[in-house]
């Protein structure tokens, strides 16, 4: 997989950037958008939200999907908050447990992902290497988030990814599905850092 150049300056004069990664399913792109939108609206003018279209939504590739991931982190300079819904957060996952981005990440927010060490979902592919945390010590924030009604991804895989990720926050929501009722608001309070925990 290609290396990413994270060297670039930062421009203190840009907006902060977030990268949203898509889920995966047929459709996916235009339901993950309303996410998307909401994330946008919810962080402000001082973030700029890239949501790239990734290829082959409903047969999402680790390598595919992180070559564009890849593509997508060297267009940015500076420090980059990545936020992931479903598939998208496994294979981002996959993609920061086999890449070198030094301390070029300031959050990692990943939202109703599935973990692939469960019985009913095992894909070798998307299963994480047992340093998983390790790899991911350098990024300062790790929040995952599942509600509890969640009927596409069991909710029990926010604990799978507790075990997995100690130094990650778990944010159970009561309510919303796995589309957390198209609403992040308060996902986006824990971006920015208004959130007491």
């Amino acid at each position: 997989m290609e290396k990413i150049d994270f060297s670039k300056e930062e421009d203190t004069a840009m907006s902060t950037c977030a990268l949203f990664i898509q889920g995966g399913g047929e459709g996916a792109y235009a339901e993950d958008q309303l996410l998307a939108d909401s994330l946008k609206h919810a962080l402000g003018p001082n973030y700029d939200v890239r949501y790239p279209r990734l290829p082959d939504e409903s047969n999402p590739s680790v390598e595919v999907w992180g070559q564009r991931i890849s593509s997508e982190l060297s267009e940015i300079s500076g420090k980059v908050t990545l936020v992931a819904h479903s598939v998208g957060g496994s294979i981002l996952l996959q993609y920061l447990a086999t890449e070198n981005f030094g301390n070029a990440i300031e959050g990692l927010f990943v939202l109703a992902a599935p973990t692939w060490d469960d019985d009913q979902w095992r894909i070798d592919d998307l299963k994480l290497p047992p340093n998983i945390a390790e790899k991911l010590e350098l990024i300062p924030r790790i929040f995952f988030y599942h509600c509890r009604d969640d009927d596409v991804v069991p909710f029990a895989h926010l604990a799978l990814h507790a075990a997995q990720i100690p130094q990650a926050i778990s944010r159970p929501i009561s309510h919303g599905g796995h589309q957390f009722g198209n609403d992040l608001t308060s996902i986006a309070m824990d971006i920015r850092g208004n959130d007491s925990s």
